[in-house]
């Protein structure tokens, strides 16, 4: 139980209860993603989630598998935290100095000015980052989403068609297939506008010989999938064909190192080395992956200034890129699981290039 977790968090620094209010540390503890309200959590595991009207019966039916005690608010929700910390006689409290705003930071600490307020700092997300069983399959079923979705478009994809049109069918298809929403805005690109490693689609239309780049992800209950794959329409060169199987070489790299215990630096060292064998690291312009969770960019990041190491839990993207002004750009990404039984690749979809 993450009820559980977080207590033990709160012992940890000998603190009296935490105060959250961040969406997605809500989502970890009480089981949905209410965009306005308060979970409190007390060192002893007594927990309360104050809700108005809008989410009382979610938070309720929710409530019934994580423990929490729902409170729907009559007046603000400040007026009931200040009452959880009368009754427990709460005197210090971890809260959320990493994402709290100013406003709401000076709001509570002038009302609860007998309570010390302790950084959390990135505790409550390094628990994060660490995934049960369940957060695992709810990424895999989003995963599977996006990935059926997928394959449903290559089909579509054609000369004459545009970047914003696939897109958009791109998101749709996500959505019939089950998904609640898109992880980030679909990246679909074509052309010499697939060296934009975050382009926006546009009007361009696809020509014959054509890179295509798609970087999506869908959600289920609130955790997200990552997936990056890039096809060729008609037909490919050779220089196009030795600069993707050079990428997918360095990301075989980056997914071979990565394991429990290793340092997230040297994970994104052993495929920047590929690149650099053929000088074109200098076109990697982006770290090598990410932790994935509940947000579509949590935690560590494999790059070469993380201090972070990769341990037992983790969900993380695995995604070189080399991207050459006015030419064209090749992305490859997965989805990793560094489970306790070894290393899991999430992503099913073959990395072979695919000629629409």
């Amino acid at each position: 139980m993450h009820i559980n977790k977080i207590a033990e968090l709160v012992n940890k620094n000998s603190a009296d209860a935490i105060i959250l209010f961040n969406e997605s540390n809500m989502h970890y503890a009480c089981g949905f993603s209410p965009s306005e309200g308060v979970v409190i959590i007390t060192n002893e595991g007594t927990g309360y989630h104050i809700v108005d009207s809008r989410y009382t019966e979610t938070a309720q039916e929710n409530s019934k598998r994580t423990g929490l005690n729902v409170i729907e608010t009559s007046t603000a929700f400040a007026s009931d935290v200040e009452s959880i910390f009368k009754k427990h006689n709460i005197k210090s409290v971890l809260f959320e100095n990493e994402t709290i705003s100013l406003a709401q930071y000076e709001k509570y600490t002038k009302l609860l000015c007998d309570t010390v307020f302790l950084p959390l700092g990135n505790q409550l997300m390094r628990l994060r980052n660490i995934k049960d069983i369940d957060e695992i399959n709810l990424i895999k079923t989003a995963n599977n989403i996006a990935e059926k979705a997928f394959m449903e478009l290559l089909p579509e994809v054609k000369a004459g068609k545009t970047e914003k049109e696939l897109a958009a069918l791109f998101d749709y298809l996500m959505a019939k297939n089950g998904s609640d929403g898109i992880s980030f805005d679909t990246i679909l690109l074509t052309g010499s506008h697939t060296s934009m490693p975050h382009g926006v689609p546009s009007e361009r239309k696809i020509e014959d010989g054509d890179f295509v780049l798609f970087d999506f992800g869908a959600t289920y209950k609130g955790y997200h999938s990552d997936m990056t794959r890039t096809v060729a329409v008609g037909h490919a060169t050779d220089e196009m064909y030795e600069a993707y199987n050079l990428v997918l070489k360095a990301q075989l790299a980056g997914i071979k190192a990565l394991a429990d215990g290793v340092k997230c630096a040297d994970v994104y060292k052993a495929a920047y080395d590929v690149l650099q064998e053929k000088d074109m690291a200098k076109y990697f312009r982006h770290g090598l992956g990410h932790g994935v969770g509940l947000e579509i960019h949590e935690g560590y990041n494999a790059s070469p200034k993380s201090t972070d190491t990769f341990e037992v839990g983790n969900v993380t993207s695995i995604e070189p890129g080399i991207y050459i002004p006015n030419k064209f750009g090749i992305r490859i990404e997965d989805l990793l699981y560094i489970s306790p039984r070894g290393r899991e690749n999430l992503s099913k979809i073959t990395k072979e290039l695919i000629i629409l």
